[in-house]
């Protein structure tokens, strides 16, 4: 199957280097392109993508306002964050808004393509040089700051002692085959696990299943 993906970024050069560089693989398809967040949301309403590249910083509207609008309306369709800082208050911003991950905008040809690939099918996505750390101080920050919202722990009740584990190794960036392994069990019972995880929380997707495992205190940030 096709992976679907608009390119939403204002410099035309980036937006043509990414756009040439997924055009290229055999099971990718660039759809359309977009030079601000406004053109963004618009090109998802009219191509229904199953990933969009989107930049942080663009004019008229900026990624943060276009990715919180995509999410709510189309959640089918991926969000990725492009951004040239490791750590940028806005990409936690935009991963609490319904994002799926983010990369470096420097990042190599075929770690684009591989990150396309993850958010489609579901995995959680960080850019290269960012470990999971990233994810745990988003959201140590959004648990601890003065307009935090706890994740509703009554939500955790619902998780069998298999998925509760699975989440649990999920929230420390373990793939599934890490947490077959850690289980003793098949990866497709992992997939299962996950799946049920997600529904239970009324989650997204993985990225989000990690936040909220420390948002409700099921994971705590810097613990092994």
């Amino acid at each position: 199957m096709t992976i679907r993906v608009v390119v939403a970024d204002d410099q035309e050069l980036v937006r043509a280097g990414f756009g040439m560089i997924l055009d290229a693989q055999p099971d990718i398809e660039v759809v359309a392109e977009a030079a601000n967040g406004a053109e963004a949301v618009e090109a998802v309403r009219e191509h229904a993508p199953d990933v969009l590249l989107l930049d942080v910083r663009m004019p008229v509207m900026d990624g943060l306002e276009a990715a919180r609008r995509v999410c709510a309306d189309h959640p089918d369709t991926k969000v990725i964050m492009l951004t040239t800082f490791d750590v940028d208050d806005y990409v936690y911003d935009a991963l609490y808004a319904g994002a799926s991950g983010f990369l470096l905008k420097d990042v190599r040809r075929d770690d684009l393509a591989h990150g396309v690939r993850m958010v489609a099918s579901g995995e959680a996505l960080l850019a290269p040089s960012v470990t999971r750390r990233l994810i745990a101080e988003f959201a140590a920050r959004k648990s601890t700051g003065p307009q935090a919202v706890r994740a509703p722990s009554r939500l955790l009740e619902q998780l069998t002692g298999r998925e509760a584990e699975t989440l649990r190794l999920l929230a420390r960036g373990h793939s599934n085959a890490e947490i077959a392994a850690e289980l003793v069990v098949s990866e497709h019972t992992v997939k299962t696990h996950v799946s049920n995880v997600l529904a239970k929380l009324r989650l997204r997707d993985r990225v989000h299943a990690v936040v909220f495992a420390y948002e409700s205190g099921a994971v705590v940030a810097g613990e092994d």
